[in-house]
């Protein structure tokens, strides 16, 4: 799909989940980079506005409501599965995205 863009934040539609995977159409933060824009998928971080506080669930505000982006459940999904476009992160949440992976991934 043309035009999606790291720290873009679309709906996503996530599908069916076992146990505590987030399900349904959400909200997602693009991880992937732009270099990768030609791939058929997509690495996406899901958002939720009831997940508790948490170091790597960076606070993310789209269209005025505070979600927590759940770094916990980075995933890859078919472009097909990315909607409306609802935003960009801001500079400061963007900082707060890749502690958060970083964190995550145990990467350096």
């Amino acid at each position: 799909m043309a035009g999606l863009t790291r720290g873009d934040i679309h709906r996503v539609r996530f599908g069916r989940s076992t146990g505590h995977e987030q399900a349904g159409e959400r909200p997602a933060v693009i991880l992937q980079t732009n270099a990768m824009a030609a791939l058929s998928t997509v690495i996406v971080a899901p958002l939720s506005s009831s997940a508790p506080d948490a170091p790597f669930r960076p606070t993310i505000t789209v269209g005025g409501t505070a979600s927590r982006m759940l770094a916990e459940q980075l995933r890859a999904v078919d472009v097909t599965r990315v909607g409306e476009r609802l935003g960009h992160v801001s500079a400061d949440e963007s900082v707060d995205i890749n502690t958060a992976v970083r964190l995550v991934l145990a990467i350096s």
